[in-house]
């Protein structure tokens, strides 16, 4: 069952650049390994973490063959694809359909600020039209809408949408989306921080940011509490709070970068409108190591 699969960490993977912005293939490779062996469930391709808002429609497929086949461990792979046309979204998605994907991660459209009715019916056109399974995305920082408990519930009743990221940091919403949806429905955080808490009210793990840095540690927090050992997991969430704090600094995935650098796993290169994260973030990065 692919609910089964995408229990526990999910790494929204990040996409490196090389100095002329160009994608950093090479840098992807220790991603990869990097995360593999921090011993995460799954990869999340192209997701906001990735940069998909500045990567070309070419580029993401070369960077997708790319992950397929540098997956050693053959972890199962989720797609990120976001946008706010509805019907190029559907071609997209029809576009990958030879792929060797096990589900699609989807934001709610930004920038149109769609009624939560527009949302339902977004979400149900393309899930209707996508062979793979979706997963829906709430980022209202993002997005500038949010997509309410009720939205959600409504969409669960969807045969080919299984679950939620919910990002919206509102723990009251979430509890009501465990509560109203079938228990194979999949609550899934998408904030590293309220990761522990999340759970605690019934989600079933994380698509993390910070599992790209410390994959190994963060990973063992999510599958401690993800047993029930409360109490254990709240000490391991305790030693990576200062890490959570440092990576939201200068903003996701700048922050984020800046600590790789700092790991000596891939540079901090990002495409504008995003800038390089300050010298002062990644001397506090190396002194956290």
């Amino acid at each position: 069952m692919l609910q089964e699969k995408l229990k526990g960490t999910g790494v929204a993977l990040v996409t490196p650049f090389n100095e002329d912005l160009t994608i950093d293939f090479q840098g992807l490779k220790k991603v990869l390994s990097h995360v593999a062996a921090g011993k995460v469930e799954y990869l999340v391709v192209l997701g906001s973490t990735g940069e998909a808002a500045t990567i070309e429609w070419e580029e993401k497929l070369k960077i997708l063959e790319f992950v397929i086949a540098n997956n050693d461990k053959k972890l199962p792979l989720v797609m990120g694809l976001g946008g706010n046309n509805t019907m190029a979204m559907e071609r997209e998605v029809k576009a990958l359909s030879d792929y060797p994907i096990d589900a699609i991660l989807t934001s709610s459209p930004h920038y149109n600020k769609p009624s939560q009715k527009g949302i339902v019916a977004h979400y149900q056109r393309f899930a209707d039209a996508s062979k793979f399974p979706v997963l829906l995305y709430n980022v209202p920082s993002r997005t500038g809408s949010n997509m309410t408990a009720e939205t959600t519930i409504e969409l669960s009743k969807h045969q080919n949408i299984i679950g939620i990221k919910e990002a919206s940091g509102d723990l009251n919403q979430c509890a009501k989306i465990v509560a109203n949806t079938v228990e194979d429905f999949m609550l899934i955080s998408g904030d590293d921080a309220l990761t522990f808490p999340m759970i605690s009210l019934g989600a079933h793990g994380v698509i993390s940011v910070i599992a790209n840095l410390l994959p190994l540690e963060f990973s063992e927090m999510v599958r401690v509490s993800l047993s029930g050992k409360t109490s254990e997991g709240m000490k391991l969430n305790q030693k990576l709070i200062s890490s959570y704090e440092l990576v939201s600094l200068e903003g996701n995935p700048v922050s984020l970068k800046v600590g790789m650098k700092a790991y000596g796993i891939i540079d901090h290169h990002v495409r504008l409108p995003l800038v390089s994260g300050s010298r002062e973030l990644f001397e506090k990065f190396k002194k956290n190591a």
